[in-house]
């Protein structure tokens, strides 16, 4: 009997405990739910810019960009309503002849101090610098000029927007992979066609392929759509390409979409086209299905009526990155912000495959490069057989014994 009395008194007690805990528990929920939630507003800074493609199916729409954060805002206040957190998306669309450092002086009076920047590289730059008293970070969505990442770079700059050496290397080890290595080259007589086409031309001796050939396509200008364009084309690309020395492969820098499109099947010899046209690399495209991108491009569609861009994922990546760091932190703080991007503990999930982290020596998200042909994904880099020693992500872009960024 006296045995059965103290098990009945350890149960009771053990009960009473198990009351008390639970009270205590539930009290600290309701004390938090009782709390204001954290506000985390974001500043989306863009620049309008207008860049007539060849391709009429390939015009930008006006919302490029802005709707992948405004996705990403919306996925992050769904899950942050479970842990207090409200998110919010300010838009503010920069004119022409509008200073940066003054629109973000505009939105640090707005308590705003994570900016997702849809700017281009000099743009970017003297907002971020313009930010730096203020500790603002700033989210690097669209230019992937490679010196933001070198002696550009900022420490206030977190880069989504892979790099034109990343791009370069993802097509290169894929034609390295194929055993294409002999490369005609044909760039446009614009600097950043020339940017691109140095970066091709890096990754060719980094990876082994060779340059038998460069040529440029000076841009005349003129119309760029007639009633006789195509008789025209079709007589131009053929002249423009023949007395090549033997090549696998024509590689086209022409990142300001002159004529590159206009290569496929027209060249003189019979080749395939790569770079700003043909085999694209890319950080996304619409006809992504692998690794659960499907679902992405479905939801993005029904929210928005169109197909998602490279632009409005390097978006809302951004976007999914300020809302890990503030769950895991309990902070919009930017340094918090920044502190916990660095660290070890950040594995982003982004539909490619594998988790995505934050290289520290330039703040340079570290992702795969798909490569399209416009309607499927070709294939994916890194290829198979190109090791590193740390992230087989890292043989895309500048390593770190290769960087010249010094964060400061």
């Amino acid at each position: 009997m006296n045995d059965i009395k103290s098990d009945l008194v350890g149960n009771t007690a053990l009960i009473r405990f198990a009351v008390l805990a639970l009270v205590f528990v539930l009290g600290l929920d309701l004390a938090a739910r009782a709390q204001d939630p954290l506000d985390i507003k974001i500043g989306y800074l863009r620049r309008a810019r207008h860049q007539e493609t060849i391709s009429l199916v390939q015009m930008p729409p006006p919302d490029n960009g802005l709707a992948g954060a405004q996705m990403a805002v919306k996925d992050s206040d769904t899950t942050g309503r479970f842990i207090n957190q409200r998110y919010s998306l300010i838009d503010l669309h920069l004119k022409p002849g509008d200073d940066p450092a003054t629109a973000v002086g505009q939105l640090a009076r707005q308590g705003i101090l994570l900016i997702v920047a849809d700017l281009p590289a000099d743009d970017l730059l003297k907002a971020a610098d313009a930010g730096k008293e203020q500790r603002i970070l700033f989210f690097n969505v669209a230019a992937i000029d490679d010196r933001l990442r070198q002696k550009d770079c900022r420490v206030n700059v977190i880069h989504t927007a892979p790099s034109r050496a990343m791009l370069a290397d993802g097509l290169a080890q894929y034609l390295v992979w194929k055993k294409w290595t002999r490369w005609f080259l044909v760039v446009g007589s614009h600097e950043n066609d020339k940017l691109f086409a140095a970066a091709l031309a890096r990754a060719s001796k980094r990876f082994g392929a060779k340059i038998v050939q460069e040529r440029e396509f000076k841009d005349t200008g003129g119309a760029r759509r007639t009633d006789s364009g195509v008789v025209q084309i079709q007589q131009q690309m053929p002249v423009f390409t023949q007395e090549a020395p033997s090549y696998d492969v024509l590689m086209v820098a022409d990142e300001s979409e002159v004529f590159a499109n206009n290569l496929p099947y027209r060249t003189w010899d019979p080749r395939p086209v790569a770079g700003s046209a043909g085999l694209v690399p890319t950080s996304w495209d619409a006809s992504n299905s692998l690794w659960g991108g499907i679902q992405m491009q479905d939801r993005f569609t029904a929210q928005f009526k169109r197909l998602m861009t490279a632009l409005d994922m390097q978006a809302w990546t951004a976007v999914r990155m300020i809302g890990e760091a503030a769950s895991r932190q309990n902070s919009a703080d930017p340094k918090a912000v920044l502190d916990f991007l660095k660290g070890p503990q950040l594995a982003l999930g982004a539909f490619k495959g594998q988790k995505l982290t934050l290289r520290d020596w330039d703040l340079q998200l570290r992702q795969p490069i798909l490569l399209t042909d416009g309607r499927t994904i070709v294939s994916v880099s890194p290829q198979p057989g190109f090791l590193h020693q740390f992230s087989e992500l890292d043989t895309l872009g500048y390593d770190r014994p290769e960087t010249q960024c010094k964060l400061q």
